[in-house]
């Protein structure tokens, strides 16, 4: 492979748009190829009013993913019921959980190698043939094999719309677009639960799936049109599916772990133990696949380095501490503040917002000072300090939720930093895969910290009581209020643990300047 040579391409990489020029005068020699290198030529530089377009279709493609998790929720019951088949209804959100986690990686990858356009497509395909699917299944098993195919579409979509907005905007001002998907993600959080259960209640729970037909085909007429005139950075090369499929293997197995451990089989039963070693051994044959492929499917240096482990790992943390508090928060509303089911997920609503708005205090901080990730050490630091304050105080419900709030405005600032330190470490054409790698190791570690959580709460009351949203229907186990409140101070200890490991992770992470519009320029636009 011919190498650039920094001496007598000096003036080529001048002759470059700025932002290209500036990523590829701070790479280092060794990774700048002729292969890898963006083209020269790129198209036309959008508009303001094409990049509202675009990012306007992208987040209605977001927002198929972040309502498909929640909203079969509350129609599940309703479902059991139609298809008298209760047994099964946990596996409605496995199938797509455990899917969709899977093939992460794989769309990015993928993104790199065939182009944005084909993934979106493809996502799209598969997200709108496992609805209809879903919404005609004539029995329960119909419907979880196409909750998978349907979850095979809902994973390409989240690490394509983010690879396709880097190729659209420059490092510095991506921030805050990150926070607009952060904002899309809460709405489809909270508006899910509430459609599915009108849909189920007032017309058919298969409107849940048939719904959405029509936000897809208006997320695609908005895109496509536009898709010609983005930049194009990815590159041909051979698919390496052996290492996708050891990937793919070793991310449902460890997965499955977490769903059945516990709940279904005891952590150390031989079932359990036997998925652990299966995991493992995949895991491994994949680490050895990869070392010695020429191209392999998730390159290990990518996930190497001053940046990649710290932001995968502080984004991983700052996830999971937000989804295992989201899982089993509910439990501790309806236990020590005697809540009902509709008032503690209300009261989820601090949560979720707050951390919207610390992503978006994060992204627009991104955008104008030099040190950016300042913002998210002080952020993940004070929602440690917050943790340590809901771990060791007893509070009443008004101020419980505003610490609780506080905690999420902190926590919020983690992922704006993350994804677009991480997307500005690599090259142009690596920018797909390592986003894909972002998004399947921050659902590994969401499912860990909720099959975690619910652990700490078990060994904490001594007793087999059902946990995350699935107590009503236990046979009326009732804890004392005060055993819940000490319970649930390991959790939140468990939490702050989390955060206080993203802040390190983030003290530790190089600060690479971010490639686009200068702060300086910044500062002029806003006077």
């Amino acid at each position: 492979m011919n190498k650039f040579d920094r001496q007598s391409s000096s003036a080529d990489i001048q002759a470059l748009p700025d932002d290209i020029a500036e990523e590829l005068s701070r790479l280092p020699s060794e990774v700048i190829s002729v292969d890898d290198a963006p083209s020269i030529s790129p198209p036309a530089a959008l508009t303001s009013d094409e990049v509202r377009t675009i990012v306007i279709s992208l987040m209605l493609t977001m927002f198929l993913a972040a309502l498909d998790q929640t909203i079969v929720a509350t129609a599940l019951p309703t479902i059991g019921r139609q298809f008298q088949d209760v047994s099964n209804l946990s596996w409605v959100i496995t199938a797509y959980l455990l899917a969709s986690t899977a093939v992460a990686p794989v769309f990015g990858t993928l993104s790199d190698i065939y182009g944005r356009k084909a993934m979106i497509i493809t996502s799209l395909s598969l997200f709108v043939a496992g609805s209809i699917l879903c919404a005609i299944a004539p029995n329960m098993p119909m419907l979880i094999l196409a909750r998978g195919l349907q979850g095979l579409g809902g994973g390409g979509i989240m690490p394509v719309v983010q690879t396709v907005i880097s190729d659209v905007v420059s490092p510095r001002e991506r921030g805050q677009y990150q926070a607009y998907f952060s904002s899309v993600w809460m709405v489809g959080g909270i508006l899910g639960p509430v459609i599915g259960g009108v849909f189920a209640e007032h017309l058919h729970w298969s409107m849940i799936f048939w719904i959405n037909l029509p936000l897809t085909a208006a997320a695609l007429a908005l895109l496509l049109p536009k898709m010609k005139k983005i930049p194009v950075f990815h590159r041909k090369r051979e698919v390496d599916w052996l290492g996708g499929v050891l990937l793919m293997a070793s991310a449902v197995v460890f997965m499955l772990v977490l769903t059945w451990g516990g709940t279904r089989y005891p952590w150390l039963s031989p079932t359990v133990l036997a998925m652990v070693g299966g995991a493992v051994a995949l895991a491994v044959a994949f680490v050895w696949h990869a070392r010695r492929a020429d191209e392999p499917f998730l390159p290990l240096p990518l996930l190497g380095g001053s940046v990649a482990p710290y932001a995968l790992a502080a984004g991983g943390c700052a996830l999971g501490a937000i989804t295992g508090l989201t899982v089993q928060l509910p439990l501790y509303y309806e236990s020590v503040y005697h809540l009902s089911a509709s008032e503690a997920g209300l009261a989820l609503i601090p949560l979720a917002a707050v951390s919207t708005c610390g992503a978006a205090i994060a992204g627009r901080t991104m955008a104008r000072a030099k040190h950016y990730k300042r913002v998210a050490i002080i952020g993940t630091s004070w929602a440690a300090l917050c943790g340590l304050g809901l771990t060791f105080t007893t509070l009443p419900l008004w101020a419980l939720l505003t610490l609780m709030a506080a905690f999420a405005l902190g926590l919020g600032t983690t992922f704006p930093v993350c994804v677009v330190s991480l997307q500005n470490s690599v090259a142009r054409p690596q920018v797909g895969t390592i986003t894909g790698a972002l998004n399947f190791f921050r659902s590994l570690m969401s499912s860990f910290t909720v099959a975690a959580f619910a652990a700490i709460l078990l060994i904490a009351l001594g007793a087999d009581i059902p946990l995350a949203g699935e107590h009503h229907a236990a046979g009326g186990v009732v804890i004392p209020t005060e055993d819940m409140r000490h319970a649930f101070r390991y959790v939140f200890g468990a939490a702050t643990a989390l955060m206080a490991g993203a802040a390190f992770c983030l003290i530790m992470m190089e600060e690479r300047p971010l490639a686009g519009p200068s702060v300086a320029k910044h500062v002029e636009m806003a006077e």
